[in-house]
């Protein structure tokens, strides 16, 4: 497949693709629910590989019944799961880490074959910090009453949970995970587009021995979402997602007794100042927009740049961004895999096609993109205003907006001048001058020299239009424990 550049520093990238054998992809998946996989009361759909348009398998497509279903086993398998001791439940949470490590690879590759991320993202990043959730809460599972959350702390029951297809296996491990150890049980959703990592999922819980009911996994598009956080019997909604759905399931639980934290959209400032180490603050850059081929939520989309290094922050960017590779994801020297879907995709040329019309510059390093799948070039836009749709409106995909600034003040002014407040990067070599960004910026996570990092001990989520809760953490608890507001 083809990539911006062959060559890097003199160096040519032959192909390096991991084999996709490790991985057993069956002609079509069920239900997970109570333990077993069971076919599905309504229809299925197809789940396809981006880079290639490929049919992988055909899925179920969960009816509101086999919703019912689901929650009805986490219900029955709650009184015995939450009677348990935390020291037991721990086990089972230490023994899930440890498969995920055992099945790493296998995860990987399927994860970047069903989403379309790189290989070198899934394989480093994503399931590492996988394992590193179920580790963390394992750790927090017998200790409830030493989390400032009271003497006793109780689960809340059911927990319904909906996740995003951005990072499927990542997202399922940050609700699972704390929401096992508190002692609630499961029923979740995985996005219609990447199922196919969390039905593997399914089948640890089996080689875990966990008991049945406990995480109970419903296939699905929104009407399946839709029927689990308007299910009477779930007494907790975790939703990652867009804000407009976030806003609905909001709406769908005013007036009711349901527990819920919604992460949703972002369009995060990555500030750069001049004392800024440049050539650092470009690769967390790149980091910050081309990760996931800017499938991220709280993605750097927004850069600003203080006016007297504009230039030279400008010039070695693209510099940079000339040796991203984009092609095949399962090629272990590609840097920009394929767009999610055609959906996605033109969403992204949309938005960038409207970035030109209101008359900003638009570029992008010379790419051959493949003739088959979802391809979008890593591309720059610079003379953007904060009037520009692409300075205000999520993208969600390998797309930056470059604005300057003069001053401090000017730079928090104009960083939270958006609906959003997920997070932030501030690039500088004072100490004092990133604190007090820290303390000016209306966002949940602040990033100092570095973007996109993330560990299951810090707590994670937004402000304003970007949600409210936290996952992770000790945080991450409160949400899943009755009397746990922090």
């Amino acid at each position: 497949m083809a990539s911006t550049s062959s060559t890097t520093g003199g160096f040519e990238y032959a192909p390096a693709p991991e084999s996709r054998s490790i991985v057993d992809i069956k002609p079509s998946y069920g239900l997970f629910v109570d333990g077993d996989f069971v076919d599905g009361q309504g229809s299925s759909f197809k789940t396809i590989n981006p880079a290639t348009e490929e049919t992988l398998a055909e899925v179920a497509e969960a009816s509101e019944a086999d919703v019912d279903l689901a929650v009805r086993a986490a219900r029955r398998a709650f009184r015995g799961w939450s009677r348990m001791s935390g020291r037991e439940r721990a086990k089972y949470l230490f023994r899930i880490a440890r498969i995920i490590q055992e099945r790493g690879r296998e995860l990987a590759v399927l994860e970047s074959i069903d989403n379309g991320k790189p290989i070198k993202e899934s394989r480093d990043v994503d399931v590492p910090i996988v394992a590193a959730h179920f580790f963390y809460y394992a750790g927090w599972a017998d200790k409830l009453e030493y989390a400032g959350l009271g003497a006793n702390p109780r689960p809340l029951g059911v927990a319904g949970q909906v996740i995003p297809w951005n990072f499927p296996l990542l997202m399922l491990a940050w609700k699972v995970a704390p929401a096992l150890a508190c002692g609630n049980t499961v029923v979740l959703k995985p996005a219609e587009t990447t199922p196919l990592t969390a039905l593997l999922f399914a089948e640890i819980c089996q080689q875990a021995d966990l008991p049945p009911g406990v995480v109970n996994i419903v296939t699905g598009a929104g009407a399946t979402g839709q029927a689990i956080v308007a299910h009477p019997d779930v007494d907790k909604v975790a939703f990652t997602g867009s804000t407009e759905v976030g806003k609905a399931i909001a709406r769908t639980v005013a007036g009711s007794d349901k527990r819920v934290t919604l992460e949703l959209g972002g369009k995060a400032a990555n500030i750069v100042f001049d004392d800024a180490p440049i050539d650092q603050a470009v690769e967390g850059i790149v980091s910050g927009i081309f990760f996931n081929q800017g499938h991220v939520c709280c993605a750097g989309s927004r850069l600003l740049v203080q006016e007297s290094v504009a230039d030279e922050v400008l010039a070695r960017l693209k510099r940079r961004m000339g040796t991203l590779r984009v092609g095949d994801p399962l090629d272990k020297n590609t840097d920009i895999g394929a767009i999610n879907s055609s959906e996605q995709l033109a969403r992204i040329r949309e938005l960038s096609d409207v970035g030109e019309a209101e008359g900003a510059e638009r570029w992008a390093p010379a790419c051959d993109l493949p003739s088959s799948g979802f391809w979008f070039p890593p591309t720059v836009f610079t003379g953007v205003t904060q009037a520009h749709r692409i300075a205000r409106e999520e993208v969600f995909g390998p797309v930056l907006s470059v604005l300057t600034f003069r001053t401090p003040a000017e730079a928090v002014e104009k960083a939270n001048n958006t609906p959003y407040g997920l997070s932030a990067g501030v690039w500088t070599e004072k100490g004092s001058r990133i604190l007090h960004m820290a303390s000016q910026l209306r966002a949940g996570v602040v990033w100092a020299n570095t973007f996109n990092k993330f560990d299951p001990a810090s707590p994670f989520g937004g402000f304003k239009e970007s949600g409210y809760g936290r996952e992770g953490g000790r945080q991450g608890l409160a949400a899943y424990l009755q009397g746990g507001d922090l």
